[in-house]
């Protein structure tokens, strides 16, 4: 709540003071004490008592407080002007190591009879799309939304080597996937990721990798890192299995 790092319970008059100065946010941090009051239409003294339920000793703390938080807003703006990462990563994709990588996954795939998509947050949605697209296009594929929760404990082993898993992960790190993957592995199934470096713990735990590299963007605590790489790599994954298998019939 504004430079809180916890939410507090507001009054009305105090919820309005709040709405207003979160609307005119570089207005009022050159604001005097009764200029805020008038647009407010509260006395100086509710103002006061305001601050203090930021934990501000009076309205100047609490001006300067406002002043810090609304700069560090500013510098956590995202920039939707830089299309040079996409463009970097689409000519990358023209590149023999990327062939290559999208190759040597696909002939891991097209053995499979089961593929199984596993991603968390973002990359989870990512990971459905490809199920679908994958279904469409290749073989029966499922989205595992919870991972931790679809256990493969007893699975046959004439079915085990013919599943393979594709784990979608921006950071490949998430130690939930990490799990499942381990958990995979130890009953024979085959495993593809799709990471943004090859030097993750997901992509060296896998049978073949395709990294895209492209820079890491936070918003706060968010990982908004682009998911475009991995949805057009699945998608050229697919398109190369399924030309494989075309050209054999």
């Amino acid at each position: 709540m504004l430079f809180l790092d916890q939410s507090i319970e507001l009054n009305d008059t105090e919820l309005d003071i709040y709405n207003y100065i979160t609307a005119h946010l570089d207005t009022v941090i050159y604001m005097r004490i009764r200029d805020l009051a008038e647009a407010t239409h509260v006395s100086t003294t509710t103002i006061l008592r305001f601050c203090r339920r930021f934990k501000c000793n009076g309205f100047s703390e609490f001006r300067v407080k406002l002043q810090l938080y609304a700069e560090e807003q500013k510098r956590t703006r995202i920039d939707m002007s830089d299309e040079t990462t996409y463009i970097d990563f689409l000519q990358r994709t023209a590149s023999p190591e990327f062939k290559g990588q999208v190759a040597r996954s696909a002939s891991v795939l097209r053995d499979s009879e089961l593929v199984l998509f596993a991603g968390i947050g973002s990359s989870g949605i990512i990971a459905e799309y490809g199920a679908l697209y994958f279904s469409s296009l290749f073989t029966l594929a499922l989205h595992i939304e919870d991972p931790l929760n679809h256990p493969f404990y007893h699975l046959s082993s004439k079915l085990s080597d013919k599943i393979c898993l594709v784990a979608i992960s921006v950071d490949g790190e998430n130690e939930d996937i990490i799990r499942y993957i381990h958990e995979l592995k130890s009953q024979k199934c085959k495993i593809i990721s799709i990471t943004n470096s090859a030097k993750s713990t997901i992509a060296r735990l896998s049978d073949a990798n395709i990294a895209y590299y492209i820079n890491k963007e936070m918003y706060q605590d968010a990982n908004i890192t682009s998911q475009l790489p991995a949805l057009y790599t699945i998608e050229c994954v697919a398109r190369e299995i399924r030309t494989q298998l075309d050209k054999e019939n």
